[in-house]
């Protein structure tokens, strides 16, 4: 088979996939959603695999996992739903005392730089807010009756488990399975592209994963502590959204901070609310992010947000779980394919072109300027 009729058939075969992809994308989110906590558990299970079988490694690591599950729901879910309630009947009061707090600030501001009334401004933003409530209450209660949506979520309540449990058990002869049907001429070059791919995913999924629920835990725990109204939500939406960069910190930082303003007589409240977030924000930096993540990670923020916002474009939830393990992929991919064109006739010219091992794109010196 010539080296065009090996493209030709890789790229049917992925257009194959694609549209698979596309028409199944109703019925697949449990099997994702499976797929992708099975791969997130598989390092547990390989570790108690050294002193039981495959099978009973499965069982314990999934009981247990679904056993925090629940436990974390039962705990929280009751006070969430009540913050989530309290933050939304609330909402038109906390408008009100903002205004009415910020109203000398915005007074001297009004007259130096000539800005429009507040009285204008508070009527057009209630009228958007009132809007956007509309909106969102709108929307939840079509996905409440849409029976699409109710047999997505019984599909992941009951179907994902069963899947991860196969899926987590069986892991290593699927790899073996995937690894027999390589092209042996190509075999080495896609495991190691594989290698890659995988130290890539696993360092964003499982690294950022652990770094998400840390920092959710802490937000949540640190703005309880210090008193502020809806610190539950504020903080684990704040935590749990670390994962799109800059999103959860910067978000929670400026809600958190206008819920303080709003609610904190003193200044003491609003300066523990940033330290909080600075706090995190060092922690984050420092010691999670390298730690946990590491520096082999490779996805550049702004990648990474166009990943989860076209993926959710295109395949709503479902999307949302393939984006990153696709963008890691492609990601890898393009760094392969950039070292290869380096390395070629057309980059070096046919002279230049030795045949010589491919040097990684980070260990090639870089012209300098005159």
């Amino acid at each position: 088979m010539t080296a065009t009729q090996q493209l030709r058939f890789w790229l049917i075969g992925l257009l194959v996939a694609l549209i698979a992809v596309y028409l199944l994308r109703a019925i697949l989110l449990p099997f994702v959603a499976g797929m992708a906590v099975a791969y997130f558990l598989d390092p547990a299970c390989d570790r108690l695999e050294k002193w039981m079988s495959r099978t009973w490694a499965t069982a314990v690591v999934t009981l247990v996992f679904a056993f925090l599950i629940i436990l974390a729901f039962v705990l929280i879910a009751p006070l969430l739903i009540d913050q989530l309630t309290q933050f939304v009947q609330t909402l038109p009061d906390l408008f009100n005392r903002a205004h009415n707090k910020l109203l000398p600030y915005y007074a001297g501001l009004q007259q130096r730089f000539g800005l429009p009334d507040l009285t204008e401004l508070g009527n057009m933003a209630r009228s958007r807010m009132g809007t956007g409530l509309n909106w969102i209450l709108a929307t939840l209660l079509n996905l409440a009756q849409n029976s699409m949506a109710l047999a997505n979520l019984l599909s992941l309540i009951f179907i994902t488990p069963v899947v991860t449990f196969y899926l987590l058990r069986d892991w290593d002869k699927i790899v073996a399975k995937i690894d027999v049907l390589l092209p042996r001429h190509h075999a080495a070059v896609i495991r190691a592209q594989g290698r890659e791919i995988d130290t890539t995913l696993a360092g964003f999924a499982r690294g950022q994963a652990t770094v998400c629920i840390i920092l959710a835990t802490y937000y949540a725990t640190a703005l309880m502590i210090v008193g502020l109204p809806f610190g539950l939500v504020v903080g684990l939406a704040a935590g749990l959204l670390t994962f799109i960069p800059y999103l959860g910190a910067i978000g929670g930082f400026v809600i958190a901070i206008a819920i303080a303003l709003v609610n904190f007589d003193t200044w003491t409240g609003v300066i523990a609310v940033a330290a909080i977030f600075g706090v995190g924000q060092v922690a984050e930096g420092n010691v999670l992010t390298p730690k946990l993540v590491g520096d082999r990670v490779g996805l550049h923020p702004v990648w990474v947000i166009f990943a989860l916002l076209a993926g959710g474009t295109l395949f709503g939830f479902l999307g949302l779980l393939l984006a990153v393990p696709v963008a890691a992929g492609i990601g890898v991919l393009v760094r392969f394919g950039l070292s290869q064109y380096l390395a070629s006739p057309v980059y070096l010219g046919r002279e230049g072109a030795t045949g010589a091992p491919v040097a990684p794109l980070a260990d090639i010196e870089q012209p300098k300027a005159e």
